[in-house]
């Protein structure tokens, strides 16, 4: 039979406050009074834990986490009234999701991959280029790690991102991203021989529209697999470079204009 799995996040309004790995931090903090120990439990790093526990205490308006001056061991951090209903409540949710979950599998509907791309179409930034892919290669280095991503067209984006942001977002050969590129980083050029650059990502593809503004013209360049690149450039560089629906055109960014994310 088919099971389906899932997971919840909490939100109020605007607000997102987490999901499941934040909530099972608050209860390993509750449980041990440490943040050492809770992130060590929950698989984050201790300055992870940290990061989460600021965003927490940030969206909240109030504290949910707060260092005590005395505890086990004589000192450490403890949940506030508000952190535990929170948990509570998450907890009471994330048990009505099973059920939800459950009768879906019962019913024998395999909405799975469904489901998982609606998740995608909810993921709001304000970057304009978004590609899904998958993780091929990761290139460790002393402070910062290379993460190659293949998407739609067997093409390959390239990040660089921190050792630590690699194991907070359990990055690892296999697991789906998403590659997040800004327009204005974009840099258009006209392919050819002699064409020599240090950006990592040189992205091939044609002109499928350009739509001049005041200033700037936004251009379109489609991308063989059906991912469509969108740069910023200004209406002169345009003009100079002769940039036309149709014509050839490649794709130019850094490794560090990249920014990765996953779905949990």
């Amino acid at each position: 039979m088919l099971e389906l799995d899932g997971s919840i996040w909490f939100r109020s309004g605007a607000q997102t406050w987490g999901g499941k790995n934040r909530i099972d931090l608050l209860s390993q903090i509750d449980a041990t009074g440490s943040i050492t120990a809770a992130a060590r439990a929950v698989g984050m790093s201790y300055k992870g834990a940290w990061d989460a526990i600021d965003a927490m205490n940030n969206l909240a308006g109030e504290p949910l986490v707060v260092r005590a001056a005395g505890g086990k061991g004589g000192g450490g951090t403890q949940l506030t009234d508000r952190a535990r209903r929170l948990i509570g409540t998450f907890r009471a949710l994330e048990a009505e999701h099973r059920k939800f979950m459950d009768n879906l599998t019962r019913a024998g509907l395999d909405a799975s991959g469904d489901i998982d791309l609606m998740r995608r179409f909810m993921l709001k930034t304000s970057a304009r280029n978004k590609f899904l892919g998958t993780v091929i290669e990761i290139r460790t280095g002393a402070v910062n790690d290379e993460i190659l991503l293949r998407i739609a067209g067997g093409h390959t984006v390239t990040a660089t991102i921190t050792r630590e942001s690699t194991t907070e977002l359990g990055l690892e050969p296999g697991k789906e991203a998403i590659a997040l590129v800004k327009a204005s980083n974009v840099i258009v050029g006209a392919p050819g021989p002699g064409l020599r650059l240090s950006a990592r990502n040189q992205l091939l593809g044609k002109i499928s529209a350009v739509r001049p503004g005041a200033v700037n013209s936004e251009i379109l360049i489609a991308m063989d697999g059906g991912a469509t690149m969108v740069a910023i450039v200004t209406n002169d560089s345009a003009t100079e470079l002769g940039l036309a629906e149709g014509e050839p055109a490649v794709a130019i960014f850094k490794a560090s204009s990249v920014i990765l994310g996953v779905l949990d």
